[in-house]
């Protein structure tokens, strides 16, 4: 205290003549002030406590419910976690990438609480989300900062610096290291390596564990691509969460099928199975069926998939936003291709240039796309594309772009497969264009594209490609017809009637319907065959096309043979021939003629027959159409069996199986090869026919050609029987029956199994069941109006249980 005049309340300021303050550690010193009135001095003491640390090293989220389908997953990152797993560098760092909603969490979170449970980690496991795709993700700092308050570092230490939050994260780690030991890190939600790399621990004994939607190839880390769950894990999922909140719920059961369309329509991704968990969990009174049909368009699809809480628009939202221009046209580009996947060309013609690599590269990062089945292919999920449809459905300019997108395709598909027939046609090679090298190469492209072919024809509905999508469809039926892809020909010719429809063009509609029936016919659907060739008949004879309506008469007549209704397919082939001759179709008549020769031959009209096939023939040599000179040549061949001219009949069957494999028409040649073997089956020589026969039976099988593996197995059944070996050939016709039975419902096929199969069963002595067969027989050939083979049964049934009481006299006369 000390005496002085008064300056007010700031004399203690930087003024002349102020004092010259010395700071201690407890006190000021005034000794060198000069002091004029009273001055007062009080002393402050501050003491520092710090309080005990409080760490959060046991910070893991609870198991996400329902969790299934991932035990080789997760097996596979419990081995990575294991402490005897030795680490790459200074640690070893585990990521589970995938699309958003494909349950990356889910599966790190299972790993981290069964490795806890192994005693993998006794220092405990800490949890980060990153937020990577939220509009504000988590800074490195603020990570930093996060862990070190779990790892015990009070706030009030907390370095202000990234680079010095991670040294001091380093550091403490390693002392956890020597007095806990590991630590697991579990990094969820990650969008760029640079969010992770600070956070990697220094000392090896510790493991990360990190989940991104990107691949952060980067960090050097142990990848695990995370697909979507099976359809049979999807429809766990579904189940359990439905039975956690009602154990009494029944839909799954009660719904089986509908279950399982709905688990499709979700693409098998777990976030949106528990979106449509949930959403029928909320309506306990909705059918799984209802639900389905509210997913069934793909364009809506992703509004549906919305429970209030979560939704799939907003999951890929995170992801879409991170794209720069180029990715994100390019994703709604590829979402517009047509099929399962996209080609080079494909992509070119929907770009209008072959797309930036870069753009591919950010959204396979991404995983919004993936490799097809090919390097240079690419594919994306089911509501990826729907997401990315309706982004671009969303904005008009994307919109536009879109439909130019989808015209530039057409018009690419259609030369491709324009410039494919002239090695697909079956008259003289023309001049081509030089889109293909040969027939084995448009052959390859096209076995490659078909998905895409198929998917491009249906936007025939679609009004702002109609006139092209028809064309397209139409001009499809060759290949589809050389490779026998009949249920995607039937697909495409419904799609290209509804466009004609559109368009009001009653040729392209009759054409449409005409190309229908063929594939019907050949899909054993004759009835349907037959009333697809009438609708054609009717529009062409609108409209004054003879040459169409003569080939719509002469393929209806094909449809009614197969029918076996044999007086109106010889009505139909010879009105056919009138018209196609009238319309100078010189080729199309030449295929009558070869219609009327398998229609007397199947009349057993021989000599009739060979009549028709040989000016089959000579018309088609003319023509230079090797191809249906060949199959006219294998008709003739059978032809000369029944009139016993076995000779001629094995040259030009095997003629014509050398001639249809050197083309790869597979198909026809095992046609051919088991009417080969039916010529030496004939001649005697079992053992060479049963081996032709098998032959063509392997080659049926692998192209899926059920009805005519179901001919040949009958075929081959009697050539064993003759051959003495009665079970096999009872096995066969049994097969044939199944066959024809369960899978084409072919009553007149399946009559004439059984009549063999008892012929058969009754050369090993199994008489009854000979009887019962050739009884069934009789009944099935009757349905199917063959009244002349009933008979012919009848009489055999008759002429045994006569055989049959005259060896045992109690016996019935039932």
């Amino acid at each position: 205290m000390g005496t002085g005049t008064d300056r007010g309340p700031d004399s203690l300021g930087n003024d002349e003549g102020a004092p010259d303050i010395t700071v201690g550690s407890d006190l000021l010193d005034f000794r060198s002030g000069q002091f004029h009135g009273d001055v007062v001095a009080k002393k402050v003491e501050q003491h520092f406590h710090h309080i005990p640390s409080v760490s959060a090293l046991q910070s893991l989220p609870g198991p996400v419910p329902g969790f299934v389908g991932r035990d080789r997953e997760l097996q596979t990152l419990l081995h990575a976690l294991d402490p005897a797993e030795p680490a790459r560098g200074a640690v070893l760092l585990s990521s589970v990438t995938g699309l958003g909603g494909v349950g990356k969490t889910a599966l790190a979170l299972q790993a981290a609480h069964a490795a806890q449970r192994r005693g993998y980690f006794p220092a405990g496991v800490v949890f980060l989300d990153l937020h990577g795709y939220d509009n504000v993700p988590v800074a490195p700092e603020q990570a930093l900062e996060q862990l070190l308050l779990a790892l015990g570092v009070p706030q009030g230490l907390m370095p202000t610096s990234a680079d010095a939050r991670a040294g001091l994260y380093r550091s403490v780690l390693a002392e956890v290291a020597e007095k806990k030991g590991a630590l697991l890190v579990v990094v969820d939600n990650a969008s760029h390596s640079s969010q992770v790399r600070p956070l990697l621990p220094g000392h090896p004994c510790h493991r990360v564990l990190l989940t991104s939607r990107d691949v952060l190839a980067q960090l050097g880390a142990r990848l695990m691509h995370l697909g979507v769950l099976t359809p049979e894990h999807s429809v766990e999922a579904l189940k359990t969460a439905l039975a956690s909140a009602d154990p009494t719920d029944m839909r799954i059961a009660q719904e089986p099928d509908q279950v399982r369309r709905l688990c499709g329509l979700c693409g098998y991704l777990p976030l949106a199975l528990h979106i449509a968990a949930a959403l029928l969990v909320n309506d306990p009174g909705k059918p799984i069926e209802e639900l389905a049909d509210e997913l069934a368009d793909l364009t809506t699809r992703i509004d549906h998939l919305d429970d209030g809480e979560r939704a799939m628009r907003a999951a890929f939202d995170m992801s879409y936003h991170r794209l720069g221009a180029s990715a994100a046209r390019l994703l709604g580009l590829i979402a517009l291709a047509p099929g399962p996947e996209a080609g080079p060309e494909a992509l070119a013609a929907l770009c209008g240039a072959p797309p930036d690599p870069r753009s591919l590269d950010v959204l396979v990062r991404a995983h919004l796309i993936e490799t097809g089945s090919r390097r240079g292919r690419w594919r994306m999920h089911d509501l990826v594309r729907a997401y990315a449809v309706f982004r671009t459905r969303k904005d008009a300019a994307l919109s536009a772009d879109g439909h130019a997108a989808r015209a530039r395709l057409l018009s690419c598909y259609q030369q491709r497969v324009a410039d494919s027939h002239a090695y697909l046609q079956t008259l003289p090679e023309q001049p081509r264009s030089g889109g293909f090298a040969d027939r084995d190469e448009a052959l390859r492209w096209l076995d490659t594209e078909r998905e895409g072919l198929v998917a491009a024809a249906q936007w025939a509905i679609d009004p702002e490609h109609a006139e092209a999508g028809v064309r397209f469809a139409l001009s499809l039926c060759h290949y589809l017809a050389w490779r026998r892809h009949f249920d995607d020909a039937a697909e495409v010719y419904q799609h290209a009637i509804k466009g004609a429809r559109l368009l009001d063009d009653r040729l392209f509609e009759g054409m449409a319907h005409d190309n229908l029936g063929m594939a019907l016919r050949y899909l054993r659907r004759g009835d349907e065959a037959v009333a697809a060739h009438r609708c054609a008949l009717e529009l062409f004879h609108a409209i004054g096309a003879v040459g169409e309506e003569g080939t719509a008469r002469y393929n209806l007549g094909y449809a009614l043979l197969e029918g076996r209704r044999f007086d109106q397919a010889l009505e139909a082939f010879e009105e056919a021939d009138v018209l196609l001759r009238a319309a100078g179709a010189v080729r199309t008549a030449a295929m009558t003629q070869n219609a009327l020769g398998i229609l007397r031959f199947r009349m057993e009209h021989y000599n009739e027959a060979l009549v028709h096939l040989d000016a089959a023939r000579v018309a088609y040599h003319s023509l230079g159409d090797t191809i249906m000179e060949a199959i006219s040549t294998n008709n003739r061949a059978r032809v000369l069996r029944s009139l016993g001219q076995l000779d001629a009949s094995l040259d030009d069957h095997t003629r014509c199986v050398t001639f249809f494999e050197s083309l790869s028409h597979t198909e026809r040649a095992a046609s051919a090869r088991n009417d080969l073997a039916l010529t030496l089956h004939a001649m005697g020589r079992f053992p060479e026919a049963i081996e032709q026969h098998t032959e063509a039976l392997d080659v049926l099988r692998q192209q899926k050609e059920q009805y005519r593996e179901a001919m040949v197995l009958n075929d081959l059944g009697s050539t064993l029987r003759s051959a003495g070996r009665h079970q096999d050939a009872a096995g066969c016709h049994e097969h044939a029956l199944m066959l024809l039975r369960d899978v084409f419902f072919d009553t007149y096929g399946q009559a004439r199994s059984l009549d063999l199969y008892a012929a058969a069963v009754l050369a090993t002595g199994d008489v009854e069941k000979a009887l019962q067969a050739w009884k069934d027989a009789v009944q099935l050939y009757r349905r199917s109006d063959s009244e002349d083979a009933a008979r012919a049964t009848i009489r055999r049934v008759t002429a045994l249980d006569r055989r049959t009481r005259g060896s045992n006299p109690e016996a019935s006369d039932d």
